[in-house]
């Protein structure tokens, strides 16, 4: 397929100058004998904090158990702040900047399907919105990680003529009718609920999925005076946790929890994320149950750092944020297929790590 010069300049290279310095940053590291991730951890960027970071981008070979790392497993230490140094694999500090995309509006080729006569060719009309901070927000690096990560996957899709990012606030209506009625093609960034479990779910029912974008960790916000084991789902019997109204609930239920169903947790669901950690302050709730941004972002906010901790066993869970699209869309499985391959393509060349490394440094800065 013939590339248009106006894809080539919406994604082009800041180059800088100088010289490249032979340290770097990051890279991968060999679990040792009576190593542990909290040490590794603390050892290589002494901030210990930072475990949920290093434990996101290994969790597929870690597990759901970041406990239970093993003697050989190689793990990738993601560049924070600097650090880690002089491991195999790193990045030079010096390097040259990752292509920037530096707008979001249509990327297109030189010619079209009505010029050409093709059929076969999509163009893409991408759905999102923002507040929704780190990962979709205007004003912020790319307008948010996921953003940068959808644009990059669509823009390296062999199968993708054009495509362009449509910034709708009301996300209420994302679902229905504007991609129910095929108003626009694909939406992101949305969890995908537990449909091997409860296939009867709306967007189960309804709406297909791509590989996760991004995966993110699901914690446990505890107070210190009240530490909490989680270890196993069983030591979640006879808790009571808050998340508000209007947040999902599937992680609760998935894999046989059945927490709140067959009542083995108390469920509190007040109207805001600050009402849950005043709760929390209260003793009224054992923990509240936030993906670890939100999280973080409260605590700092609200000032709670002092008696306010994350419990660091195990994350409650890992969602994955997607691409989604109607099944009733006419091309629905040829828009996933598109996506799928230009998150592989760029997973494969560095980009997609590079992407998530660069945002997670300004994230970090700020917590």
């Amino acid at each position: 397929m013939i590339k248009n010069i106006s894809r080539i300049l919406a994604f082009s290279t800041l180059l800088a100058g100088g010289q490249v310095a032979a340290q770097t940053c990051g890279g991968t590291y060999t679990i040792q004998p009576g190593d542990s991730l909290s040490g590794i951890v603390d050892d290589l960027y002494k901030d210990i904090k930072l475990w949920t970071r290093v434990y996101q981008a290994n969790s597929n070979t870690i597990g759901e158990n970041p406990n239970r790392i093993r003697v050989g497993q190689k793990l990738n230490m993601p560049c924070i702040d600097g650090l880690p140094t002089g491991l195999e694999g790193g990045t030079e500090t010096a390097s040259a900047p990752r292509p920037t995309v530096v707008q979001s509006e249509t990327i297109t080729t030189a010619t079209t399907a009505a010029a050409t006569g093709a059929n076969d060719v999509l163009n893409v009309r991408i759905l999102t919105a923002g507040d929704y901070a780190p990962f979709t927000q205007k004003g912020i690096l790319n307008d948010g990680m996921l953003t940068d990560v959808v644009q990059n996957a669509f823009a390296a899709s062999d199968d993708v003529d054009s495509f362009k990012i449509h910034w709708v606030q009301d996300w209420s209506a994302h679902l229905d009718p504007l991609l129910t009625e095929a108003m626009l093609d694909v939406g992101f960034p949305w969890f995908r609920p537990d449909c091997e479990g409860d296939p009867t779910q709306y967007r189960c029912e309804n709406f297909l999925f791509s590989d996760p974008m991004f995966e993110m960790l699901i914690l446990l916000f505890t107070h210190k005076d009240r530490r909490l084991l989680f270890r196993t789902d069983n030591d979640m019997i006879g808790k009571t946790l808050c998340r508000p109204a209007g947040y999902f609930t599937h992680d609760f239920e998935k894999n046989g929890r059945n927490w709140v169903t067959e009542g083995k947790i108390t469920l509190k669901q007040p109207a805001t994320i600050k009402e849950c950690f005043e709760m929390l302050q209260e003793g009224e709730v054992d923990a509240v149950a936030l993906n670890e941004f939100t999280g973080r972002t409260v605590m700092k906010d609200l000032n709670l750092s002092d008696t306010v901790e994350i419990v660091q066993s195990r994350p409650l869970s890992i969602e994955g944020l997607h691409v989604l699209v109607h099944k009733t869309h006419p091309r629905a499985q040829e828009m996933l297929d598109a996506a799928n391959a230009g998150l592989r393509n760029i997973k494969d060349n560095g980009t997609y790590q590079r992407i998530i490394d660069e945002h997670m440094t300004l994230i970090w800065e700020a917590f």
